[in-house]
Order: C-alpha cells, then sequence, then structure tokens
C-alpha cells in the first residue's frame, strides 16, 4: 500500500507478516523525518510490502531496486570487495539506500537530501534484521 499513515497497533498474535513487515516500515519512517519512502522487495522485482507517497510507481521503483542490488553483488565479486552491504545512490533531492535482507528480498528508503545518513544506516540495519526474521 502506498499510505504513510501509521497502521493501528494489534493486539499481540493474529498479525500476517505483511502488517509486521509493514509496521517495521512504519517504525523506519518515524525515527526520522528525513525518510520518505520504504519498501521491501523480492529480488524477483516484486513488492512485498511498500510505504510510498502516491506519486512514486511502486512497480518501477521495486524492480529497479531489486536490479541495482543484484548489480552491485555482481559489481562486488567483480572487483573482490567483499560481500555487498549496501547499494547508495545520491540525487540532487536525496538518498536511496538498497540494503540486502537475507538473499531473497531487499530493503529500499528514500530520505531528504539533509538525512544524517550514519544514523539512517544503523536504523536500516535494525530493520533488515527485523525483516530477516518474517522472510
Amino acid at each position: 500500500m502506498k499510505t504513510r499513515s501509521r497502521p493501528k497497533q494489534p493486539s499481540q498474535g493474529g498479525l500476517s507478516s505483511q502488517e509486521l513487515i509493514k509496521a517495521i516500515l512504519h517504525d523506519l519512517l518515524d525515527t526520522s523525518p528525513y525518510v520518505k519512502a520504504s519498501a521491501v522487495v523480492k529480488v524477483s522485482g516484486l513488492t512485498v510490502v511498500s510505504v510510498m507517497p502516491p506519486y512514486m510507481e511502486e512497480e518501477r521503483v521495486s524492480a529497479m531496486a531489486a536490479v541495482m542490488l543484484l548489480l552491485g553483488e555482481r559489481i562486488t565479486n567483480a572487483m573482490r570487495g567483499g560481500p555487498l552491504d549496501k547499494v547508495y545512490i545520491k540525487g540532487e533531492e536525496g538518498h536511496i539506500v538498497l540494503m540486502s535482507i537475507g538473499k531473497e528480498a531487499v530493503l529500499t528508503v528514500m530520505a531528504g537530501e539533509r538525512a544524517p545518513l550514519g544514523l539512517l544506516f544503523v536504523e536500516m540495519r535494525l530493520a533488515s534484521e527485523k525483516l530477516l526474521k518474517l522472510m
């Protein structure tokens, strides 16, 4: 879904994995006012869950995020740079960071240009560890 409004906190148990993933994405957005969008994407390019403004093309962003992560893995392998940690893209109006969630998914975040990157990377790592348990 493409809403930024936070879902209700459901009672214990009975939550679907998609609801839990969406709650983690909302927590990530709530952590920093600079974070504008987030998504969990399968490496096949399919969106698992996203929290994006309506003007963002969810399907296109998801497909490109999966491709960028795979390219990043190939480049680091070809240059013997070790395992890929993240892919970072800097645009005029902000940052896009892709971080793998195990071998099957990608956490994608878009943040404003003034976002403190160190904190963003830490928050993304914590979120990806939580998401890995749900994938």
